[in-house]
């Protein structure tokens, strides 16, 4: 697949790609804004591993640390986890194009859930990206969304599934389903909401 790069060259596009980021850290561009933060925990490490594990590696790349192309937009996200078919993004590069994926991760951490429910939700959506998987430690769930749909910042999954830990979570698209009866928690924090 060939995807042409739609997004807007700026100066915070410009700024990003010159960062020098610190050992420990990682960074992304949020619409427009360069937001840093620290490295995940073991727990947040274990469930990615578990994650990725479960997926068929004959059929599907499974990237960590992979910086994805949103068109039309101003964001370079690094999910924790980037699913893809394997030949749909060939050759070297640090981004991959939005319509090529075909599963995105986030699993939430003590700082990032405003982030992983608001923002990043209605990016992805924005994008195309067909499958958005959030995993949250703290409320011990896992809420599938699909069917993208809207524009920018308006932009929304229309479907929404939500299942306990301990539960399979039918990743159709994927054609698994994901045992979670694994996956740590970490202490409750106050509850984020998405949008």
């Amino acid at each position: 697949m060939t995807a042409v790069d739609e997004r807007p060259i700026t100066r915070a596009a410009k700024t990003f790609e010159d960062l020098d980021v610190p050992e420990g850290f990682k960074a992304e561009l949020l619409r427009g804004d360069i937001v840093m933060m620290a490295g995940p925990d073991r727990v947040h490490n274990r469930i990615v591993q578990s994650v990725q594990d479960q997926i068929p590696h004959d059929r599907w790349d499974r990237l960590q640390t992979q910086d994805i192309a949103i068109p039309n937009e101003e964001s370079e996200p690094q999910p924790d986890l980037v699913v893809l078919e394997r030949g749909a993004a060939e050759g070297p590069g640090r981004l991959i194009p939005a319509p090529a994926v075909t599963l995105v991760l986030e699993v939430v951490s003590r700082t990032s859930g405003d982030r992983d429910y608001g923002e990043k939700c209605s990016m992805y959506a924005a994008g195309r990206v067909p499958a958005y998987l959030i995993i949250d430690p703290m409320e011990q769930l896992c809420m599938l969304l699909t069917e993208p749909a809207g524009e920018g910042e308006n932009a929304d999954y229309q479907v929404e599934r939500i299942t306990n830990f301990g539960d399979s979570v039918p990743l159709d698209m994927l054609g698994i389903k994901l045992d979670t009866s694994e996956f740590e928690t970490l202490p409750a924090v106050r509850r984020r909401r998405r949008r």
